[in-house]
């Protein structure tokens, strides 16, 4: 079942997170232990992230420095196959430009396919940490627009080299991301709201946005979304703070501000604990206002943060 339909056909207040795939070499035990601390709060999908190749610099037998491609985090599909027959719930692998060339993505979409995945998360992703601009590699894409017209041309039973698949198989469902507070890249938040309508014209079903501490901002956006003729879905992505440096780490790496209230209480923090009581409390108080504003399908970033997602939403579900 696709993801529209899932939110569609589950009334009342339900939520959805996402997990990372361990790192390269690092068993599948921490991410198994995560997901069951929040499974038994029946969750609508988990979203597995991915990400790009990284490069390092390393030296040569003659002294010179080589720069290398090396990826951290490999196996986002197969995570995403052994959640889905680990656990029953539905899966939303992350498929992104960053790092990726047309065939890899073709790759990546037979073997989805193969898997039985069938919802999909379509992000431009990150720049490379070295480089001052988001630079696609060569045979990639420079926005998840390109991306989403691949996956298009996917269902409707052609390669990217316009070549036909002789035994198509289910068509791929999609979300992409959306940004209350505008994208970091944007030149405006109009400008950038005008992407997400082109994204849900190619195709998107829903959107989750990235998360965020001032609910004000999410309906301001939601409320002009709407104007523009955005109508898919928009899910609230939410991230409890978990230790006392996310405080500032957080902000800056997600482009999100800090409302006054929240900064003044977490000046009084002194420890991690204190700061993650802070996360937990605020969290709490974020999804309670969407709640009274008919929001009832929220996302959590559980990164560094699942034991304050599963308290949060622990209070949730005892009112």
């Amino acid at each position: 079942m696709n993801i529209k339909q899932i939110l569609n056909d589950n009334k009342g207040r339900h939520f959805s997170f996402e997990v990372l795939p361990p790192l390269k070499g690092n068993g599948t035990e921490g991410l198994f232990r995560s997901i069951d601390k929040l499974k038994d709060f029946n969750p609508l999908f988990i979203n597995i992230t991915t990400h790009h190749s990284e490069f390092v610099y390393r030296q040569r037998e003659d002294g010179l420095l080589e720069r290398q491609s090396i990826r951290r985090r490999p196996g986002t599909i197969a995570i995403a196959a052994a959640i889905q027959q680990r656990y029953g719930i539905p899966v939303c692998p992350h498929v992104i430009c960053s790092g990726a060339t047309a065939e890899r993505i073709e790759y990546e979409l037979i073997d989805l396919q193969i898997l039985g995945i069938d919802n999909l998360m379509l992000l431009r992703g990150d720049k490379a940490r070295e480089d001052r601009r988001f630079t696609p590699v060569d045979g990639g894409y420079a926005h998840t627009t390109e991306l989403i017209k691949q996956v298009n041309k996917f269902n409707e039973g052609l390669f990217v080299d316009g070549t036909p698949i002789k035994h198509p198989g289910a068509p791929f469902h999609f979300g992409v991301a959306a940004y209350p507070e505008k994208h970091e890249e944007a030149p405006n938040l109009e400008q950038d709201m005008m992407y997400l309508k082109e994204k849900q014209d190619l195709g998107a079903e829903y959107a989750v946005t990235q998360l965020f501490y001032d609910n004000s901002k999410f309906y301001a956006f939601l409320d002009k979304a709407r104007s523009m003729g955005i109508t898919i879905p928009i899910i609230p992505g939410i991230k409890p703070f978990a230790k006392l440096s996310q405080l500032t780490v957080v902000p800056k790496t997600f482009h999100c501000d800090i409302p006054e209230e929240l900064a003044g209480l977490a000046r009084h923090c002194t420890s991690d604990d204190e700061a993650r009581q802070l996360g937990v409390e605020w969290a709490t108080r974020q999804v309670r206002d969407l709640y009274r504003h008919g929001i009832n399908n929220v996302h959590f970033y559980t990164v560094s943060a699942v034991d304050s997602v599963r308290e949060v939403v622990s209070r949730l579900l005892e009112e």
